[in-house]
């Protein structure tokens, strides 16, 4: 949903595309269509009043106010206009609420079919629903959402942007990556969010499994502006510690 549909940080295989939108689908957090949609609004406006879940509202508001709010419920259909061309994706955006209704009930019937079939292992349907779909779910949702406030509020801050992005290491273990904030809104066109070997980027060191296997290609990386930007910060701090500055 967030380095391939809303970035399009790498390429891939209509199937694969298709195979992978359905299983972010189950995962309880609105259509594809909407997610991307909301995600490059947030882009555009990130912390300002027109962004779906600015920081500047608070930390409550930013969190799950927003994922609440009636009119963010919406597809802003303008902003994914290179999406609308695939209908199994607008399929998935519309059907996303029976498609996680199924998931639920695909993984009560497999509890349900261990606890006939295998006994040992002392499980049945409600309790795999429990813990293999309810609270895995609200804590993804959990995790996906400290990254609009949590990562707008405490970390670091390696790339001066316009908004409050912070690098959170915590988080982007608990996201997979996701934690570098600062990061990707200094530059968001990379696949890859950690932009250092030191920076943990699970999803990254994933999506480069994958693409040995060939399912997706064309990573795009962090350029070498990036770095420079970089060197040349640190050099004026430098500088300026040093009294030369002054």
């Amino acid at each position: 949903f967030h380095r391939y549909l809303s970035h399009k940080t790498f390429q891939t295989s209509r199937i694969v595309q298709f195979i992978f939108v359905l299983i972010g689908t189950m995962s309880a957090q609105r259509g594809p269509l909407w997610w991307a949609a909301h995600h490059r609004y947030h882009h555009h406006f990130t912390d300002t009043d027109q962004d779906p879940h600015s920081a500047k509202a608070g930390f409550w508001y930013s969190h799950v106010g927003w994922f609440l709010n009636e009119q963010n419920f919406a597809t802003r259909k303008k902003v994914i206009k290179d999406w609308l061309k695939y209908p199994e994706l607008i399929w998935l955006d519309r059907f996303s609420l029976p498609i996680v209704i199924l998931t639920a009930l695909a993984i009560y019937g497999l509890g349900s079919w261990l606890a006939q079939h295998f006994p040992e292992l002392g499980t049945n349907g409600l309790q795999l629903l429990v813990w293999g779909f309810v609270i895995s779910t609200v804590l993804l949702t959990h995790a996906t959402l400290c990254i609009n406030s949590l990562a707008h509020r405490y970390g670091s801050r390696d790339f001066n942007t316009p908004d409050d992005s912070r690098n959170n290491f915590l988080l982007s273990l608990i996201t997979l990556g996701e934690g570098w904030h600062n990061n990707h809104h200094f530059y968001a066109g990379s696949v890859r969010q950690g932009f250092y070997w030191w920076q943990i980027d699970i999803t990254f060191y994933v999506l480069k499994l994958m693409s040995i296997f060939g399912l997706v290609w064309g990573l795009k990386p962090v350029p070498d502006k990036v770095y420079q930007y970089k060197k040349i910060k640190n050099l004026s701090i430098e500088k300026i510690e040093n009294g030369e500055v002054l």
